[in-house]
């Protein structure tokens, strides 16, 4: 009965998810005839390989997520293992994936830098956290097959893949991995090669949207015990600042860095140096602040968690001393 239930409601959910894809083509495509530089050609546009691929391993992720968290409460029950906010948490990821690749940033991207970083803040800042939230590792081992459940099991469980894993999921190497991928991939010459090759702007965002799982699977899983959660709030402070000079400095230069935008900016009523500006204190000012608001969130958990450590201590200690007197 319950899962009768949580199915009827997952179908709920994902219907009108479903009808958020021929909106977001229809979006895009009346925004850029309206931008001057696309015809409604832009709608047919968005059936190329490259986005139907994507959007094929979108509604991937979506089914495959929903499918394990029901086999996983039909087994266990409902909010046991995958908690009901961590599913909301998981479907908001989704969401912003689509928005960002789907959506019309995708389009946009090819045309103004600032939506290139736009879209980019949205894949590591918004989708990563939001989807690690929602502990989408737990719902795909319970969305394959038993017998391949267990060979799963088995390779997760090997002394040589935990301990591989434990070591690049470690705070500071996926810090030091997540922050060579974003200023690796701003090197100018990389930056432009991704509008003229699909396969090298497919590899960048899978490069920043892979680090980032990382960087935010070390800081939201890795958080446990005062010590690790310091270090948590440590590492996001300093992501804020190296990405925050990363943004200064392409907002400041006053230099082209990203020339391939030279020509398509003027549509949008932006010099290609007003666009890169605008770009780079988007990866300034709100990138930052997403960072040092998580940062502050987890500083102010773990001081109640001391709080309420010292309180259990002193009552600990305050009954020691009673019964020792009796």
């Amino acid at each position: 009965m319950a899962a009768h239930t949580f199915g009827g409601a997952m179908r709920k959910i994902a219907r009108p998810i479903m009808r958020l894809f021929p909106l977001f083509f229809v979006f895009s495509s009346s925004s850029f005839a309206h931008g001057g530089q696309h015809d409604t050609s832009a709608f047919a546009s968005y059936f190329e390989t490259s986005q139907m691929i994507t959007a094929f391993g979108l509604i991937v992720l979506l089914f495959g997520y929903i499918a394990g968290t029901r086999h996983l409460w039909k087994h266990a029950g409902r909010g046991h293992g995958i908690a009901v906010r961590s599913v909301s948490f998981f479907a908001l990821g989704w969401l912003s994936l689509v928005v960002a690749l789907i959506g019309p940033f995708h389009e946009l991207s090819e045309a103004l830098f600032s939506a290139h970083m736009t879209q980019h803040e949205i894949l590591m800042l918004i989708a990563a956290p939001l989807i690690v939230s929602g502990r989408p590792q737990i719902a795909a081992v319970w969305a394959i097959a038993p017998s391949y459940r267990q060979r799963v099991g088995s390779i997760v469980k090997d002394r040589s893949f935990e301990n591989c894993w434990h070591f690049v999921s470690s705070g500071l190497v996926a810090f030091l991995i997540h922050a060579a991928a974003l200023w690796i991939w701003h090197i100018p010459v990389l930056f432009d090669a991704t509008l003229k090759s699909d396969i090298v702007h497919a590899l960048q965002h899978a490069s920043f949207f892979g680090t980032a799982l990382l960087f935010w699977w070390a800081i939201i899983n890795g958080a446990v015990g005062w010590k690790s959660s310091f270090v948590g709030v440590l590492y996001l402070f300093i992501t804020s600042l190296h990405s925050g000079v990363l943004g200064a400095f392409i907002t400041f230069t006053r230099q082209l860095l990203y020339p391939v935008y030279f020509e398509s900016t003027a549509a949008w009523g932006l010099t290609p140096l007003e666009d890169q500006q605008l770009g780079g204190l988007i990866m300034w000012v709100p990138g930052g602040l997403v960072y040092i608001g998580a940062g502050l969130f987890m500083f102010a958990r773990l001081l109640r968690q001391s709080e309420r450590h010292a309180f259990e201590y002193d009552r600990r200690t305050l009954n020691e001393a009673v019964t020792s007197d009796l």
